[in-house]
C-alpha cells in the first residue's frame, strides 16, 4: 500500500551567503525535504544537506531578470508540495525580511498546505559585521533602520528620507544600483561627511568592501567596479569598524 502523500512546505533562511551561517534548524529541515526550491544567492553546498534523491529546482531571480516571477514561484511551492510532500523553500537571509515569504505563505495557504517558517541570520545586521562595522554602538547609534533601496515599484524608499534625517545607522538592502539617488538624499540634507560603506557578497570568500563618506563614495565605487549583491551602510558606526579605521584616520589627517 502506497503512503498518501502530505503537502508541507518549509521556510527556510538560508543566511547572508556564506553557507555555514545557516541555522541547524535549517539543515535538519532540509535533511527532511522531498523537493528543494532555491534562490540565486544560495551557495549550492547548502544542496548537499537534501536527501540525494530529493528533487532540486532553481527559481532564483536576479536584480531586473524577468525568469522567474514570483507568482510562478507560489504556484511551484504548492505543485511540488502536493505532488511530492516536503517542500523547503530555501531563501536567502531571513525569508521575512525583504524576502517575500509573506506573500508566499498566503498564497500557499489558500490550498490549506502546512506551512513552517525557520528563520534565517539576515544580511540587515551579518553583512556589516562581516566588515566590523556594529549597526549599534553605545554612545554613537542607539538604533538601526534596515530599508528596501528598491521597492515594488522600482523606487528608492521614502522612508530614506525619515532615516537619513535621525542619528541611526541606515542599512540599505538591494539599493546598489540606487547608490546617485541615496547620495542626493544625504546631500540634499548637509551630510556630505556623513561615513558610509558599500559591502558587495558579504560573508563570503568573494567580499569587497568599499568605504567614505558621502561625498566621495560613488567614486569610490566606480573605481572599486562594486556592483550587487551588495549591502549599503551609512552612519557614524562606518568609524568603528576595525578594518575600515585607517580608511577615516587618513580623511581626517587630510583635513587638518
Amino acid at each position: 500500500m502506497m503512503e498518501k502523500t502530505i503537502p508541507k512546505v518549509t521556510l527556510v533562511g538560508a543566511g547572508p551567503g556564506d553557507p555555514e551561517l545557516i541555522t541547524l534548524k535549517g539543515i535538519l529541515a532540509l535533511n527532511k525535504a522531498d523537493v528543494v526550491l532555491y534562490d540565486a544567492l544560495i551557495d549550492p553546498v547548502l544542496l548537499n544537506h537534501a536527501p540525494a534523491k530529493a528533487l532540486r529546482i532553481f527559481v532564483g531571480k536576479r536584480s531586473g531578470s524577468k525568469q522567474n516571477p514570483q507568482e510562478e514561484t507560489n504556484q511551484l511551492c504548492v505543485y511540488y508540495a502536493q505532488k511530492h510532500g516536503h517542500v523547503v523553500r530555501l531563501k536567502g537571509g531571513d525569508p521575512f525580511v525583504f524576502g517575500r515569504g509573506a506573500e508566499e505563505l498566503d498564497y500557499i495557504h489558500q490550498f490549506g498546505i502546512k506551512t513552517e517558517v525557520i528563520p534565517g541570520i539576515s544580511s540587515s545586521v551579518a553583512v556589516p559585521a562581516s566588515a566590523g562595522i556594529p549597526v549599534t554602538k553605545r554612545g554613537v547609534s542607539e538604533s538601526f533602520w534596515t530599508i528596501t533601496g528598491t521597492t515594488s515599484a522600482g523606487k528608492l524608499s521614502k522612508d530614506l528620507l525619515l532615516a537619513a534625517r535621525s542619528s541611526a545607522t541606515v542599512v540599505l538592502l538591494m539599493g546598489t544600483r540606487k547608490l546617485p539617488e541615496i547620495v542626493q538624499v544625504y546631500r540634499e540634507l548637509g551630510l556630505e561627511e556623513k561615513p558610509i560603506a558599500i559591502v558587495q557578497n558579504g560573508t563570503t570568500k568573494g567580499e569587497r568592501v568599499v568605504a567614505g563618506t558621502i561625498s566621495d563614495i560613488e567614486w569610490k565605487a566606480r573605481e572599486g567596479g562594486i556592483g550587487s549583491p551588495a549591502v549599503i551602510v551609512v552612519g557614524e558606526v562606518v568609524r568603528e569598524s576595525p578594518k575600515l579605521m585607517e580608511i577615516y584616520q587618513e580623511v581626517a589627517f587630510a583635513s587638518k
